[in-house]
């Protein structure tokens, strides 16, 4: 199969590629290098190494004996390069992972929120009118987030996966529909993915488009058994405020012996996934697309769930580092539950990496292998949700 793999220099998007890769599948990535670029503008590296594109590239071709492919374009300013390349290079499938992906960071300024919205929006609605530009069979694999339910769900009936069967009174009787699932965004970045859903549904309806979103919960680990082979492949270990996913965080924190930083009380309820399952999600994804004439096919993408307290405890039980309890820069209720369903994946063959499997320790080995490239300053998560909510410094010692 030609794959796209659209944002495959990312967190997510480069360990994809290489699976892809090493399963016989031809890929070439689209990236526009921002997250390097946002790097620099947050002065805050990964807490890994992570070499330039044409040495990781080159690595890999060394290792595997494999070609990656790699264009420099911008999804959002770029249209008609990538309706080009699309007519050039004529992919069976593009999996699109081109998107500012924190939620903190979309939050951070006036600044960060209209770039979130600008890139991710654009860029996704240039990828769908390319895609129906170009005139070929594309099947579109997208990453979403599971933040577009919001966390005001509750009761024993779990989440559906996209879609809601609801009742319509009318006069003649109550008929029964079946509807996206209600969008309760928590962020700008949330709210381009609700946006995202919309997109989709246009474009399958009227342009009969194959379409499959994969609604993500926070992914945890770092390394594949591809980003594992050598240094110049290892992925992104992010542990700053806006960009560190929380149980990589308390793992990096641990190692340096840092306070683990719990926003509010630490109950909200997340879901989560390792970086394992979620390139194995992609590939069961691509390898089983919905048919032409099809709704777009939704998956919740999650192996677990617990709330932040508890990881901070295990973690704490774990290497004997304190919890720190901070005020929560965001805008969410204290507590949450969190059920979700996740069948279809599971009915596709998937095995579900469990925290208690081991990975913990192989997460904080890297996390203590690389503690020396910490900059402890960029521990706090300081971008708010509006002011007058900002968390001081000198709340944790550092």
């Amino acid at each position: 199969m030609k794959v796209l793999v659209l944002g495959g220099d990312g967190f997510c998007g480069w360990p994809t590629s290489l699976h892809l890769s090493d399963l016989g599948h031809d890929v070439t990535i689209v990236d526009n290098l921002s997250r390097r670029e946002i790097d620099l503008e947050l002065e805050v590296e990964s807490l890994t190494p992570i070499r330039p594109m044409g040495e990781r590239l080159r690595a890999w071709k060394e290792l595997s004996g494999n070609d990656i492919g790699f264009v420099n374009l911008d999804l959002a300013e770029e249209y008609d390069r990538f309706e080009a390349l699309l007519k050039e290079y004529e992919p069976d499938a593009v999996v699109h992972f081109g998107e500012q992906r924190a939620a903190p960071y979309s939050m951070r300024s006036t600044a960060a929120k209209r770039y979130t919205v600008d890139n991710n929006v654009r860029g996704t609605h240039n990828v769908l009118a390319a895609i129906v530009a170009s005139g070929r069979d594309i099947a579109l694999v997208h990453l979403g987030t599971m933040g577009v339910y919001g966390y005001g769900w509750s009761g024993s009936a779990p989440i559906p996966e996209g879609y809601l069967t609801v009742k319509v009174p009318t006069p003649d009787g109550d008929l029964n529909r079946e509807i996206l699932h209600p969008a309760n965004p928590g962020s700008v970045y949330h709210m381009t993915k609700t946006l995202d859903q919309l997109l989709f549904a246009f474009y399958v309806k009227n342009d009969q488009l194959r379409v499959t979103d994969l609604h993500q919960g926070i992914v945890w680990g770092t390394q594949t058994p591809q980003t594992a082979l050598d240094e110049r492949l290892i992925n992104r270990f992010d542990y700053d405020g806006d960009y560190g996913t929380v149980l990589n965080r308390f793992l990096m924190q641990a190692a340096i012996g840092h306070p683990l930083t719990v926003h509010g009380t630490g109950g909200q309820t997340r879901a989560f996934i390792h970086i394992r399952d979620t390139v194995r999600c992609i590939q069961i994804a691509l390898e089983n697309p919905p048919a032409v004439g099809d709704q777009v096919k939704v998956f919740n993408q999650v192996t677990e769930t617990y709330r932040v307290r508890e990881l901070a405890e295990m973690i704490s039980s774990m290497t004997g580092v304190e919890v720190a309890y901070l005020p929560n820069p965001r805008q969410e209720a204290a507590e949450n539950e969190l059920n979700v369903s996740r069948d279809n994946f599971l009915e596709l063959g998937l095995n579900p990496t469990k925290l208690s499997e081991g990975l913990l320790e192989e997460s904080r080995d890297i996390a203590v292998k690389y503690r020396d490239r910490a900059d402890t300053t960029k521990i706090i998560a300081r971008s708010t949700w509006r002011k007058g909510m900002e968390v001081s410094p000198d709340l944790v010692k550092e």
